[in-house]
């Protein structure tokens, strides 16, 4: 049984879960740390690991001719290198026999692929999505985004961790069954989108739609991270997101500052004041009844991530800050991964050009998210915003918040069959059992097609904290992208027993 918000469901043949309660829309989950399942006699994948060996270059030329796309799902210009992007994965599964489908959208073409029934196996769902984040600010990257180089053990270039790198073990891992002639244990299906980035607005639509297409017992995702370097993880819960753009407009025109300063209410610091009351500064964001759905923390949960030696030193250093900040009573763990955020991405408006023009804006505006946790919703969620935002706007000037997209936060019943599967199957790939952790972000997309297929869902992630996911130089270990496709290898067949 999974919870996502306040709806519950059970698969078929799940395993109860042991010592856990439900309350308040999910479950209180009791665990003991390193006490997971118990191991279990290991198929001989001599074969498989042989051709995985053999085929290491050409798996990470392929790797690297799908991350020289720039298929930024946000620029309008990049629609050619999107429809690329799309076919190139589509020719993968064409080329290994796999039956598969452009399912075309008003947007980014969705990849739609999938092996051979097995009668009495689950089916297994993969999600990733082939777009990328865009690489501003070019300048910052150490060798162009979309010309992969290896570094150090990593590959460097936008996309290579989130999610193409990430998203690709799975397809190669696949295709290395049939290509060694091997019958797949069970029946996999791909849909690889092109819109994650900006929300899976596409996917979102065409969902009703192609359900019954989509249908599985179990969704599996790799787009997150492992817990350290050389600790591989299961995510068994990811963060909701509301995203908006706030606009705050003042006088018709730019204004002279010595002529009209002191007269008229400057919209950026309206926007200013605007920004740093939404939250105080112990952390508490100040909407409107934003706490009243919000489940706290279990001490059981608490306990478990606590025993994973987490250092506020180290991580502090590895971001090159003097200090870490946040909601205070929360460790920093439960602050990035169980706890709501609000944050500012961008800053609009204004003069930000060479040397000085000095004028007060006609507008400025702001980018701006809140991370929600599961039974947190983000329509809610913006209408808190409005609400405190006419309670605080300043005279003369008036406000405009603008959706941009925003997704249901999940978690996951980490007793379920399937996990057991995914354990087994990720210990064999990296040669160490991973931890339970959570998510601070978002795949917005998850909890709906969850509620639409009412299955399951994995949360396997290969990549690390420190990948850089949406900055300049994002890399993969090179590594860990081998041992992704040898423990996704093992995956399907953990999945079918």
């Amino acid at each position: 049984m999974f919870f996502i918000g306040d709806h519950k469901y059970r698969n078929q043949g799940a395993q109860p879960l042991t010592d856990s309660v439900y309350s308040k829309g999910r479950w209180m989950l009791n665990f003991k740390a390193g006490s997971l399942f118990p191991r279990t006699n290991m198929t001989n994948f001599t074969k498989l690991d042989d051709f995985l060996t053999r085929n290491r270059q050409q798996h990470l030329e392929q790797l690297f001719e799908l991350l020289r796309i720039p298929s930024i799902s946000a620029d309008s210009t990049k629609s050619s290198d999107m429809d690329r992007a799309a076919h190139w994965v589509a020719d993968r599964f064409r080329d290994a026999g796999l039956k598969t489908e452009l399912i075309p959208g008003d947007g980014p073409a969705l990849v739609y692929a999938e092996t051979d029934p097995v009668p009495g196996k689950p089916v297994v769902l993969v999600y990733g999505h082939y777009d990328v984040q865009p690489a501003d600010p070019i300048d910052l990257w150490k060798s162009p985004p979309f010309a992969p180089e290896i570094r150090d053990g990593n590959i460097y270039a936008r996309g290579s961790t989130d999610d193409k790198g990430q998203m690709l073990t799975h397809v190669l891992s696949v295709l290395a069954w049939k290509a060694c002639g091997e019958k797949l244990p069970l029946q996999v299906k791909f849909l690889i989108e092109g819109q994650e980035e900006q929300g899976s607005e596409v996917l979102e639509a065409k969902l009703p739609e192609i359900a019954k297409r989509l249908a599985c017992d179990v969704i599996v995702i790799s787009d997150s991270s492992q817990y350290a370097k050389g600790q591989p993880a299961i995510t068994y819960g990811l963060r909701g997101i509301a995203y908006f753009e706030l606009r705050v407009h003042g006088p018709k025109m730019d204004l002279h500052s010595g002529s009209f300063g002191g007269a008229v209410t400057n919209p950026a610091l309206a926007l200013a004041r605007i920004l740093t009351e939404i939250k105080t500064a112990d952390g508490r964001i100040q909407l409107p009844g934003f706490y009243d759905s919000v489940v706290e923390l279990e001490p059981s949960e608490r306990e478990m991530w606590q025993s994973l030696g987490f250092s506020d030193d180290r991580f502090a250093e590895s971001l090159g800050v003097d200090a870490l900040t946040g909601e205070s009573g929360y460790t920093t763990l439960e602050r990035r991964w169980a706890r709501p955020t609000f944050d500012v991405h961008g800053l609009l408006g204004g003069y930000q050009g060479e040397g000085g023009k000095t004028v007060i804006p006609s507008w400025n505006g702001a980018k701006i998210s809140f991370r929600l946790v599961p039974n947190q919703d983000p329509k809610t969620v913006g209408e808190q915003l409005r609400r405190f935002i006419a309670e605080h706007t300043p005279p003369g000037v008036r406000v405009e918040v603008i959706d941009l997209h925003g997704g249901r936060g999940v978690v996951v019943n980490p007793d379920s069959k399937y996990m057991k599967g995914a354990v087994e199957a990720v210990e064999e790939g990296f040669g160490v059992k991973p931890v339970l952790i959570r998510e601070g972000g978002s795949i917005p997309i998850v909890a709906q097609m969850v509620d639409a297929l009412e299955c399951d869902v994995l949360l396997i992630g290969w990549g690390l904290d420190d990948d850089g996911a949406h900055s300049p130089n994002e890399k993969f270990c090179l590594e860990d992208f081998y041992r992704g496709i040898r423990a996704s290898s093992r995956l399907w067949h953990h999945l079918a027993r």
